[in-house]
Order: C-alpha cells, then structure tokens, then sequence
C-alpha cells in the first residue's frame, strides 16, 4: 500500500468513525453531510468522493461493523471452546450490538434502506442459519444441549422473536432499563426461565 492509499484509508476510517458517533446520537433521519464533515474534520466532497451518498455511507458503516462481528465471531467458534464459553460470547456480542446499534436504530436504518434490509436477510440466511445449526449439532454431540432440541426449534424459536421484533422493543423503550430488558430476554432465550446455564 502506498502512501496515498494509506491516506485515503485513514480518511476512510475517520469518516466511518464520526458516521457510527453520529448514528447513535440522531439516527441516520437527522444525519446531515455538512456536520459529518465537521465532526470527522474533511471537506463534504471528500465525504462524496469515498462514498457517494449519505446512504451509501451509512450502508458501508453498517456492513463494516457486521463484516468485523461476523469474522470475529467465526473465529471465536472455530477455537473449539465449550458450549458455555460460545454462549456467554454470543451473549457478549449482543450486549455490544445493542451499545453499537441499538434495536431503535437498525429499525429506522432498514426502513429507509432496502438494500441494507436485503444484506441482513442474506447474512441471515448464509451465516445466522449455519452457525446455529453448527451450535446446535456441537452442544448436542457433547451433551450440552437437549437432545429433544433440534436446529428447526431453535430456528423457529428465533422466528418467533424476530416476528415480535416490535413488540419487544416496544416493551423495552417502556421498561425502567432498556438495555437491561434486552439482555434478559437474550439470556432468557439461551437459558430458559430457569436461568440455569
């Protein structure tokens, strides 16, 4: 890479940076090109030249964010650590995702952006799926998981959760403590009513 490459990639990463800042303070509906180029200190039209659109840069933010997730997620469970551990990751994850992309913000992202909500049926579909059954198969072959369970409940059981997507978050805005509502029903769908782990 060369010393201009280098520069532009900086730049690059410097603008994504100030985008993720100001995603989780307005939303990308108050998000305006001429303060992104303020906060990430470059011209808009050096904002323009990289990305092209307000909605492109917000795509190329999320798609980096989930693009990082997923490799260090594959990576994690590719170490062949115990189901507990994989878990408690998982539960990790999802305590940093809903810092990074809170539940509020996907929602308003995917309603304006159809390509974006095409990207997440897709990495539903080519890693989510894979990766459950994967999970599934791995804690049933070392006890850790009901052999009763199968990868279709687990599956449906996260359809099921996805169908009541609004509902949820509906009751978490209302809850004394979002974050906290969110993270119990995760731990709640990963262990039960019972919260044994």
């Amino acid at each position: 890479m060369n010393g201009f490459e280098k520069r532009a990639l900086q730049i690059k990463e410097k603008i994504r940076r100030a985008t993720m800042e100001m995603l989780r303070e307005s939303g990308p509906g108050k998000l305006r090109i001429a303060d992104l180029a303020r906060r990430a200190e470059v011209s808009q039209v050096t904002i323009y030249n990289y990305f092209g659109s307000k909605e492109a840069l917000v795509r190329d933010v999320f798609k980096a964010y989930m693009g990082r997730a997923v490799d260090g997620f594959e990576a994690f469970m590719n170490e062949g650590r115990p189901m507990r551990e994989k878990i408690e990751h998982i539960l990790r994850l999802e305590k940093e995702a809903y810092r990074d992309f809170p539940p509020g913000l996907i929602k308003e992202m995917l309603a304006e952006d159809a390509e974006l909500a095409a990207y997440i049926e897709t990495m539903y579909k080519e890693k989510t799926v894979p990766w459950t059954v994967r999970i599934i198969e791995e804690g049933k072959a070392s006890g850790e998981i009901s052999e009763r369970v199968s990868a279709a409940h687990v599956l449906a059981f996260i359809q099921l959760y996805m169908n009541q997507y609004q509902t949820l978050l509906d009751m978490a805005e209302r809850s004394e403590d979002k974050d906290d509502f969110l993270e119990g029903m995760v731990h709640m769908f990963f262990y039960g009513i019972c919260g044994r782990e």
